[in-house]
This record gives C-alpha cells, sequence and structure tokens, in this order.
C-alpha cells in the first residue's frame, strides 16, 4: 500500500456501485492514464479492458481532447443554453448527426446515459400528445434490461437490484418483454445466437394485453452490455421493428454502450440494419472526458413536436443547466474527429475475429459456462458458488488487477470492452491473465 492511500481519508466519498465497506478495507486507486493504460498511486501499469466503463473508445490522454477543453474553457467556460447558444453546441450536434442513422439527426443533449433514458421517455410522450393521441402513455422495457438510474430508466429497466429498493416508486405503466438470454441452446455461440427471433412477438402478446393505443415506445438495448453481453438473436431486432411499426409504437435503441464504434460501426443500428425512431448515447460521445450525453430523435419525432408548439412558445418543457456545456462540446468535436481520422470503427472492426477467438480459447478453462461476444465486446459466465453468486468472478477481477488487467465483472459474468486502439498483443495479455486467474480460484 502506497503513503498515498495510507494518508487519503476514505470516509467521505459515498462511491456508486460499489461495496463500500469491502472497498474502502482495500482500496484501488488510479492516479492517471494514457493510451491503454492506468496508473495506480503505487506506480504499477494495468491494461484497460474496459475503456474505463465502456466509454473511452479513444483511448486515454488524447492530446487533442485536452487541448481542445483547455481551449474552451480559457474563451467561455459556461453558457446556458435555454434561449441562448454557442457555436460550439450547433457544431457537435452536427458532428453527432453524421454518426447516425439518415434522418434520425435531430440531437439533443444531455450530460449522462441516465439523462439520455429519461430524455426518450419524454420525448415520446411528447410526440404522441402532439399528435393527438395523449393517451400513449405505457412504456415496454424488457427484462434484464439497464438504462442507466432514474426512476424512467430503472422502471423500464429490468434488473432486479437496481429496481428493488425503490420499487414501491417506479413509473406506472410499464411492462417488460422477455429477456434473450437462452444459454441451453446458445452457449459459446460466436456472434448472433441463431435462435430466439420469435421472443420479439412477445410484444404482440403486450399489444394484446394493454392496448397498441396505449404503448409509446418500446427501449431496449440492441446489445445489452451491463447486464453481462446479452447479443441478441438474429432477426429479433428486425421483428421488434416491424412490431413496433405496426402498432404506431416508437422503438428506443440504448445505445449507451454500443454507440460510437463498439460493435466496429457507427451505431449498433447502423451494425444490425435495424433503424430506431430515438438513439439514446453518451460514453464514447466525447470520450469520457467531460460528463455529456444526447438523445438523437427521428425528424418525424421533432417535427411533430417543435410543430405543436404555439408560436413563440416552448414547444419541449425538458432540459439540463449543463446541456451542450461548451467544454463537453468541445471534447466531442475532437474526439469525433479522432474517430474519423484514425478510422477507429473500422480498426474495431478489424480486430474483432482476432478478438472472438482470444474470448473462446477461455472455453475449457475452469469454471466457464458461457462465452458470448460481438465486435469489441465479449462476456465469460462463470458457474456460481452456492450460495455466494458473484463470488468467483469478483475473485477473478482482483486476480487480473493484481495481475496488471482491468477486466469488469456483474455478477458471475465478466465483462470486455478495450479502447478502440486495443492491439493484437494486448488482446492476448488480456485474456491469457484471466485464463491464469480462472486456474487460480476455486
Amino acid at each position: 500500500m502506497s503513503s498515498q492511500q495510507t494518508t487519503l481519508d476514505l470516509s467521505n466519498f459515498w462511491m456508486p456501485f460499489t461495496a463500500n465497506r469491502q472497498f474502502k478495507a482495500a482500496p484501488r486507486l488510479f492516479k492517471a492514464a494514457k493510451g491503454m493504460y492506468y496508473t495506480t498511486v503505487d506506480d504499477r501499469a494495468v491494461l484497460d479492458a474496459t475503456a474505463g466503463l465502456w466509454c473511452v473508445n479513444a483511448g486515454h490522454g488524447r492530446a487533442e481532447i485536452t487541448q481542445a477543453v483547455s481551449q474552451q474553457l480559457e474563451t467561455m467556460d459556461y453558457a446556458p443554453t435555454f434561449q441562448m447558444g454557442h457555436p460550439l453546441a450547433f457544431e457537435a450536434a452536427t458532428k453527432v448527426a453524421e454518426f447516425m442513422p439518415a434522418g434520425r439527426d435531430r440531437i439533443f443533449f444531455t450530460n449522462s446515459g441516465s439523462e439520455s433514458v429519461d430524455t426518450a421517455l419524454k420525448m415520446a410522450l411528447a410526440y404522441h400528445r402532439a399528435r393527438g393521441e395523449g393517451q400513449r402513455t405505457r412504456f415496454i422495457g424488457r427484462e434484464r434490461g439497464y438504462h442507466g438510474v432514474g426512476f424512467g430508466g430503472i422502471s423500464v429497466g429490468g434488473i432486479v437490484p437496481n429496481r428493488k429498493m425503490f420499487s414501491g416508486n417506479l413509473m406506472p405503466h410499464v411492462d417488460h418483454l422477455p429477456h434473450t438470454h437462452n444459454l441451453a441452446e446458445s452457449a459459446f455461440t460466436r456472434g448472433q445466437p441463431t435462435s430466439g427471433a420469435h421472443l420479439a412477438d412477445e410484444l404482440e402478446r403486450l399489444v394484446a394485453l394493454h392496448d397498441a393505443s396505449t404503448i409509446a415506445a418500446v427501449s431496449v438495448e440492441p446489445l445489452a452490455g451491463s447486464t453481462g453481453v446479452l447479443v441478441p438473436p438474429k432477426g429479433y431486432l428486425e421483428r421488434l421493428r416491424e412490431l413496433c411499426t405496426k402498432h404506431g409504437i416508437l422503438l428506443i435503441f440504448d445505445e449507451v454502450i454500443t454507440a460510437f464504434g463498439r460493435l466496429g460501426a457507427p451505431t449498433a443500428s447502423e451494425y444490425f440494419k435495424v433503424v430506431p425512431d430515438i438513439i439514446t448515447m453518451a460514453k464514447a460521445i466525447n470520450n469520457a472526458a467531460i460528463p455529456m450525453g444526447a438523445v438523437a430523435a427521428s425528424r418525424a419525432v421533432h417535427d411533430t413536436v417543435v410543430n405543436a408548439g404555439a408560436e413563440n412558445a416552448i414547444e419541449f418543457f425538458h432540459g439540463y443547466t449543463y446541456t451542450a456545456h461548451p467544454a463537453a462540446a468541445a471534447a466531442a468535436v475532437a474526439t469525433l474527429d479522432i474517430y474519423k481520422r484514425d478510422r477507429l470503427f473500422e480498426r474495431a472492426n478489424e480486430l474483432s475475429a482476432s478478438f472472438e477467438d482470444a474470448a473462446h480459447e477461455l472455453r475449457t478453462s475452469p469454471h466457464v459456462k458461457d462465452i458470448r461476444n460481438l465486435g469489441l465486446v465479449a462476456g465469460i459466465e462463470l458457474e456460481s458458488r452456492p450460495g455466494a453468486i458473484g463470488a468467483r468472478a469478483y475473485e477473478v477481477f482482483l486476480k487480473c488487477f493484481e495481475a496488471g488487467v482491468l477486466v469488469r465483472y456483474t455478477g458471475d459474468i465478466l465483462a470486455f470492452s478495450p479502447p478502440l486502439i486495443v492491439d493484437e498483443q494486448q488482446i492476448d495479455q488480456i485474456f491469457s491473465t484471466v485464463r491464469d486467474a480462472l486456474r487460480d480460484v476455486a
């Protein structure tokens, strides 16, 4: 333990999604980051196999982003976007729109993925009210879905621990599709499972139960990340799109994790060739340099809401003090330029086969019950110890950290999402470190 750790007061920071007592008894602290590596307070290099939290897609410490943010703060630290504006907000929106599917180019900025989700839900309600169907107030989420931690997001989300403590105050009029994970039929699938598209037809059952005229939107992650990397079955997203169109229901893709190259394409929508009405994003939008998120709405959604407002009146009563914050917008412009200039999405696509092979080589390792992957995302599910779900994955996480590789775990699932600048040698290091750790745990 370094002298900095022994003198640092850890008591005041209530840490998010953390076992606080456990962490503070043996803290893991970073002091620097560059490229593919973090540096701990005791000067150890740790290879980042998680892009921070799925967000540092261009790698750490990009000088272009630092310079853009620094210059912006020196020029203008803050400007409101309520009835005012600044050029970078519009430039950033234009650049984000260039990465979106055709016609999904009306960009509303937020400060996080959670805020993006709640914004998208509000957009859906506003759209239906503006078109004279204000009775469409119901949302359909999905089991095991993660849509952030706002009350809207945990309501449409389907991860039980996230919902349990707050269950008495979640949004009403929300129902859920079944999740798509089928371990019996699809274990160790490379890419998309071939079975499971029929699960989208559960939407027809919910339509019959609630009536389509009451449903505003269906919100799903095209690839679920936080619940442990659930890859959609072939044909599943296509069927959801078909059914939503049939019943006049908006389709929202939560791309907080998948937007900006994670699957080797600008969006999961483009990768799967399924275009939703609304896309939420955050994380990699500006390489996590400054908190920022966004929602891309179709022109139909945007124009319906905006044109329904009275002349000279606010059309959409929603926004945040820091919407399109100048420094965050500067970071976004610089980041999106890096993605294009360095062809990082193409790089991710080219590396995906090697990444897949390396992940699936762990199939015969101890305790492994499933491996799933797509693009530069992989999940390795471990057998749980009786009465101790998550304990084994936590121990693997610790052993990897001690060996110089940062992985993520949720329950007994290890998740991998390295920055898009990762190379094949680093991919080998990630999974060989995990292999060694699996051999060492009981």
